[in-house]
């Protein structure tokens, strides 16, 4: 498979606290991979590696097979980067926010903006300071592609926004990768990550905790619920154990990486009843598995 992003072992330490810690992960091209986790996790200091602003302690990460550090400045014609608190010059209008970008860039970058801003509905002759919330995310992303990169990274792009805003921008992303690029995405919007993501890493503590797409993570977190008359199945025998519930005799477990054989031997299992698998959705399978990072 063509890996777009790779990273190997990537460490970074503030004082004597590891923000992120030998974080392993290959994003391959054409996905939209979302970076999934709670406040201090380490997704945004990862994003500051890759986008060139913040040097490793250790390991290293390259996009397109350049370094993110060393090769910071040529990758900047490759990488469109959206922090999650854009910030321009808010005296500026729309079009004279481009045109002074594009002083950095090829000369195919301002036809471009011109483009995307005409295409986003925003008006040319409008101060960035007057602009909605949603507006302003929109003006960062047209800055962001208007140099056609081939990947995207987005840092919470949809922090804040209206639901509606939100889902339009979300939607977008499904458009941009289908053009082949590949983009990187940290959300807190889980439920909202699901519609477009096709790749997820959870990460915590600086770590990831599960990386998969989308297809193999609704086989490998699974929700079992039965019914049992004589004796409740031994959890730990089907997989790895993130949730354990049940009232008198309905018994729940959430399972990873779930034992084929063990669950057909308990399906089978005299005095079982009402047995059910049931793939759980991101934000179940978020918070099984963050639950239990907390209690580890």
């Amino acid at each position: 498979m063509d890996h777009v992003v790779e990273i190997n072992g990537l460490s970074k330490w503030y004082g004597s606290k590891a923000a992120v810690q030998r974080l392993d992960l290959q994003v391959p091209r054409g996905a939209i991979f979302a970076l999934l986790g709670e406040n201090g996790a380490g997704k945004s200091t990862t994003i500051r590696m890759l986008t060139g602003l913040l040097k490793p302690d250790a390991g290293g990460a390259t996009i397109l097979g350049r370094d993110c550090w060393r090769d910071a400045v040529a990758l900047r014609h490759e990488v469109g980067y959206v922090p999650e608190k854009p910030r321009f010059y808010d005296w500026m209008t729309i079009a004279e926010i481009g045109w002074f970008t594009a002083g950095f860039y090829k000369s195919t970058f301002l036809p471009r903006y011109e483009e995307l801003i005409s295409d986003f509905g925003l008006e040319r002759k409008a101060k960035l300071q007057t602009l909605s919330k949603g507006q302003y995310s929109k003006v960062a992303l047209a800055l962001a592609l208007a140099p056609d990169p081939a990947v995207l990274i987005l840092d919470e792009p949809t922090s804040g926004l209206d639901l509606l805003v939100r889902r339009e921008f979300l939607a977008s992303m499904v458009e941009l990768a289908g053009e082949g690029r590949t983009i990187l995405i940290c959300s807190h919007q889980i439920a909202e990550v699901e519609r477009v993501a096709s790749h997820v890493v959870f990460m915590s503590k600086g770590q990831s905790v599960l990386a998969a797409t989308m297809e193999d993570l609704r086989k490998r977190l699974v929700r079992f619920q039965l019914r049992y008359e004589r004796q409740a199945p031994d959890a730990e025998s089907l997989g790895t154990v993130l949730q354990r519930n049940g009232i008198g005799r309905q018994w729940e477990a959430i399972i990873l990486d779930p034992n084929r054989a063990a669950v057909e031997t308990v399906r089978r299992a005299e005095g079982i009843s009402e047995f059910e698998e049931i793939a759980l959705n991101l934000e179940e399978a978020y918070c099984a598995l963050m639950q239990r990072e907390g209690t580890s």
